[in-house]
């Protein structure tokens, strides 16, 4: 019997259809739990004994570790919009904190709902730009994929927080922010029994980010008195032991929330195919150094955990210590771990063959911070490379900054820059980041130089997509500086 074009293209398309909704059901889930401003060395499993994570150490003891886990731009929406992208900073735009990601960028989450994954987004967003508060993003482009939604703008109101589902009305929670965001996350998480695509979900909670203030119950547990801290420590102003315990204190109550997430997976039976990556978008320097917050080249500021489980293809309780794992890798390789080729807009690399066969991976990072913020002590722009053994930064000009020995000096507390012994390092280090420079289609002219994240100028008065956008904007309103 002969059927018509019409039904023989409804039928292919039928049969189309099927076999890629199989082919989503056969996908991994994939859950990315991200707090805000956790550096690597506040984390039980990764060398520090004073502070309290067994759930982020159980993760950790059945999964992977991966030591080299740095952020790329350590501060928080240039950081978001390169895991989401796949793209460093001067590619996507997003050179400045508090600007908006165009809506047309290539997304991680996008990507993952046009292979069939149901997505959901908890937490801080901070990629919208404009005023902060009161925080809505209304459905559609500038959610970048994610269809699922319980989340603010940004607000670092860690008690009684605000945010929005689909609609403007505010919900108050009424806990603090770290249990709060676990409840959506566990909701979302229970409908998985009526939904079965496959899914992404990413927590991203604000604490441990300052200000530093955990709950009673959370805080009783660290003695500021007790607290020994790193040797490159020096006591400023709102870096001391207290503030110490208080952001200890934070990390803990993130745990507790991730164990309720985990423990989730398991009653549901859905930690078998479900890869869980446990990061951070940047550290906290805490007074090492006698610096304060990120932006900087230092290891606080630029190492975050990295902690990666899928139970039957990652080997429990293995470390990698070479390969290194940048925020401009995450969405890259997490879309090859799933079965999905990565758009040829992202710029990272996948190490799926790193963390799946022991393969080589990337053996160096690229950083970058593109202006001042005299709210952190951040002097310039400037650009840097780490790889195994030395760490070094630069601003334009070629203008040597920082250059450490790790192997010698863990806590970078010798700078060699302008040292006669170190010229054959400093050379050949500054060659990496020229290399690393051509490499991505970095340029010096990216930076800026105006005060533009001082005072909260790029966002209070209105959203902006570039920095050169605001500037032209103030030229005409002078007033509001």
């Amino acid at each position: 019997m002969q059927i018509s074009r019409r039904e023989f293209v409804a039928a292919s398309t039928t049969t189309a259809m099927t076999a890629g909704a199989a082919a989503a059901k056969q996908r991994p889930n994939i859950v990315f739990l991200m707090p805000d401003q956790h550096r690597y060395h506040s984390t039980g499993c990764l060398g520090n004994d004073q502070v309290q994570t067994p759930n982020i150490d159980r993760l950790a003891s059945q999964g992977l570790i991966l030591e080299n886990t740095f952020a790329n731009t350590p501060v928080c929406c240039p950081a978001r919009s390169i895991l989401l992208t796949g793209q460093y900073c001067h590619r996507n735009g997003m050179v400045a904190n508090d600007l908006r990601l165009r809506e047309e960028s290539v997304s991680f989450a996008k990507e993952l709902s046009k292979a069939g994954y149901r997505t959901g987004f908890v937490g801080k967003w901070h990629l919208d730009g404009g005023p902060r508060l009161p925080g809505f993003v209304p459905p559609g482009e500038r959610r970048q994929g994610f269809e699922y939604w319980a989340a603010n703008q940004c607000s670092h109101l860690h008690f009684r927080n605000t945010i929005f589902r689909d609609t403007p009305d505010p919900i108050v929670l009424d806990k603090f922010e770290t249990d709060g965001y676990a409840d959506y996350a566990v909701e979302f998480l229970k409908q998985s029994k009526s939904d079965q695509r496959p899914f992404y979900l990413t927590v991203q909670w604000g604490p441990p980010h300052d200000p530093y203030k955990a709950p009673e119950e959370y805080a009783q547990r660290y003695d500021p008195k007790k607290l020994r801290m790193r040797p490159n420590w020096r006591e400023t102003k709102g870096n001391g032991p207290e503030a110490i315990a208080q952001y200890y204190a934070m990390v803990t109550a993130i745990d507790d929330a991730v164990g309720r997430v985990l423990r989730t997976l398991d009653e549901l039976g859905l930690a078998e195919n479900t890869i869980v990556l446990y990061a951070s978008d940047h550290g906290d320097m805490l007074g090492s150094q006698g610096e304060r917050l990120k932006r900087k080249p230092w290891e606080e500021s630029i190492r975050v955990p990295g902690i990666l489980r899928w139970p039957g293809k990652i080997k429990p309780g293995t470390r990698d210590r070479r390969t290194f794992f940048t925020h401009v890798d995450f969405a890259p390789t997490l879309l090859d771990l799933a079965g999905l080729q990565p758009p040829k807009e992202m710029q990272g690399q996948s190490i799926a063959p790193a963390i799946l066969a022991g393969k080589r991976g990337p053996e160096s990072a690229f950083f970058q911070i593109f202006g001042p913020y005299a709210g952190d002590g951040t002097p310039e722009g400037w650009r840097g490379v780490r790889n195994g053994r030395y760490m070094y930064a630069a601003f334009a000009g070629d203008r040597p900054w920082v250059l450490y020995d790790l192997e010698k000096d863990p806590y970078q507390m010798r700078n060699l820059v302008q040292e006669d012994s170190a010229k054959k390092v400093r050379a050949e280090m500054q060659k990496q980041l020229q290399r690393w420079m051509e490499k991505t289609g970095d340029r010096w002219d990216f930076n800026w130089s105006a005060p533009v994240e001082d005072n909260a100028r790029l966002f209070k008065h209105r959203m902006f997509y570039s920095v050169s956008e605001y500037l032209d904007w103030a030229k005409q309103n002078p007033s509001a500086h």
